[in-house]
């Protein structure tokens, strides 16, 4: 898990970079938690949809925003930490130009970071989002939400309320042309505490679905 540095828009931004075994891999950049919260990269859901995606042979990043841990800059409301994520997502692609799709996965602000960046970046063909913060982050600019992803959510997040994305969900569901899928998982706090081996479970029964070349979802 090699240490990188790379160029942000405010100056170095630190990541973690597992680059792709083979040519032509698909590229996964994952996106953490609120920094004001104490979010970093090495938050432990980071790390494990790090690592499944490391697994799975994508060429995955993941990595600081703004004014965390070696990052340079300061915290910028998710304006510039969405510049950021697309400052990322180039200096993966430029290991990369030939990768076979890219997706995003994000927890928290994260995921909210990450499904902006799918309006801007047309080549994402797939999301993972984590208690996306439907109730206190504006999600309407997904019209139309490009991708299809999961969106997976504690039966007991008592930071992102289950009906604000479930509403979310309700509204990107009636978008023709991707497909959302929307796991709860039971009894899980927004931490996931105790759900840990959960969560991931519903991360890669939809990842071994979306990527068998026979998915119906494109």
């Amino acid at each position: 898990m090699p240490e990188v540095i790379f160029p942000g828009p405010e100056g170095r931004l630190e990541g973690r970079f597992a680059p792709a075994p083979r040519p032509r891999a698909p590229v996964a950049m994952i996106l953490h938690p609120h920094p004001s919260s104490g979010g970093t990269m090495n938050n432990r859901i980071v790390q494990e949809l790090y690592k499944t995606f490391q697994r799975r042979g994508f060429a995955t990043l993941r990595f600081n925003f703004r004014g965390v841990g070696k990052s340079q800059g300061v915290f910028d409301n998710g304006i510039g930490e969405l510049s950021d994520a697309a400052s990322a997502l180039d200096w993966v692609q430029s290991f990369h130009p030939e990768a076979s799709t890219t997706w995003v996965a994000g927890f928290g602000f994260g995921a909210w970071i990450g499904m902006q960046l799918l309006m801007r970046r047309p080549e994402i063909r797939g999301f993972i989002s984590i208690a996306p913060p439907a109730n206190m982050f504006d999600f309407t600019f997904l019209a139309p939400c490009p991708s299809s992803g999961i969106i997976i959510q504690g039966e007991n997040d008592e930071v992102v309320t289950p009906l604000a994305v479930q509403k979310l969900v309700d509204k990107l569901r009636t978008q023709r042309h991707i497909t959302i899928h929307h796991d709860t998982i039971p009894g899980a706090n927004h931490f996931f505490e105790h759900e840990m081996p959960q969560l991931m479970g519903s991360v890669d029964k939809y990842l071994d679905m979306r990527l068998d070349p026979n998915s119906p979802i494109r």
